[in-house]
């Protein structure tokens, strides 16, 4: 399974932003996906977490302005984020939940700018 995050940029603060996550190179469904994120210097984590039936679940920071969802017949994962803070500048991915060591992909980067 390859998974390939994309969507990143710059946005400036209190701007929203759509990250999607593609799932290539096998029929497997992923029933459990999430997103999750790295500051630099800073330990990974994970900001969502979605269910197969569509059951959620957020970060702390990520209530009430984060929104994942998944279309599983196109196999994407998608972050809502509105409202963006510079503190959620990181590079975003998505893997399974509990994560896969080799199902990490490059990620993708945004910048929030006040």
């Amino acid at each position: 399974v390859q998974l390939q995050a994309s969507g990143g940029g710059l946005v400036q603060a209190g701007g929203s932003l759509r990250l999607s996550c593609a799932a290539s190179g096998s029929n497997l469904s992923i029933d459990y996906m999430g997103w999750f994120r790295q500051a630099p210097g800073k330990q990974p984590e994970v900001v969502a977490g979605i269910s197969r039936g569509g059951s959620t679940n957020y970060e702390e920071s990520a209530k009430g302005r984060f929104l994942i969802s998944r279309d599983n017949v196109k196999k994407t994962v998608y972050l809502q984020m509105n409202n963006l803070k510079p503190e959620d500048t990181a590079t975003y991915f998505c893997n399974q939940l509990p994560p896969i060591q080799h199902y990490w992909g490059q990620g993708t980067k945004f910048t929030v700018f006040s």
